[in-house]
């Protein structure tokens, strides 16, 4: 199992709607297991597959240790949330494809999702905590959509320019 290269911010993967993936084959469950390797070593609770440069609405997510909701290493295949919460909830968030940066974000506190999973059947989850906000940042991804696209112009403007001068830094050493 290969570790996949995460792209980084600026990289046209992250903002191009994932295609539906059309059935479960050993291209798609070698994927899945080297998103969860390239995770892991990354020291993430979540990736999506446009994160490793693959345009596939393919998530895989783990909070073990970090959530009430232990359901373990969880691998979604055309991910969708069927039904959110009117309660919201606000937590910072951060992303392996934009690293040291994080912001607070407001996501519903519940959802209810439901895609495939790596033996293809379908799955219906109704997750709260951690792992509903994991989910919907990955399925975020999926669409396109980063977590600076989630909080306010000004904190989006701040969070930039933050990156850019990290950015800026890394490239002068």
């Amino acid at each position: 199992m290969p570790l996949r290269e995460i792209r980084i911010l600026g990289d046209p993967v992250l903002r191009e709607p994932a295609q539906t993936v059309d059935g479960l084959n050993d291209e798609i469950r070698s994927l899945v297991e080297d998103m969860f390797e390239t995770m892991y070593h990354a020291e993430g609770v979540g990736l999506a597959a446009p994160q490793v440069g693959i345009s596939e609405r393919v998530i895989v997510v783990d909070v073990r240790d970090a959530d009430e909701d232990d359901v373990g290493a969880l691998a979604l295949i055309n991910p969708k949330v069927l039904e959110a919460s009117r309660a919201k909830d606000k937590a910072p968030e951060g992303c392996l494809s934009i690293p040291g940066m994080e912001e607070v974000v407001e996501r519903p506190s519940n959802v209810t999702v439901e895609g495939l999973n790596q033996s293809g059947e379908t799955v219906t989850l109704e997750v709260t905590g951690l792992l509903s906000r994991a989910i919907q940042h990955e399925i975020d991804h999926l669409d396109g959509i980063l977590f600076i696209d989630r909080v306010s112009p000004l904190k989006r403007r701040l969070l930039m320019r933050k990156w850019q001068k990290s950015r800026a830094e890394e490239e002068g050493s």
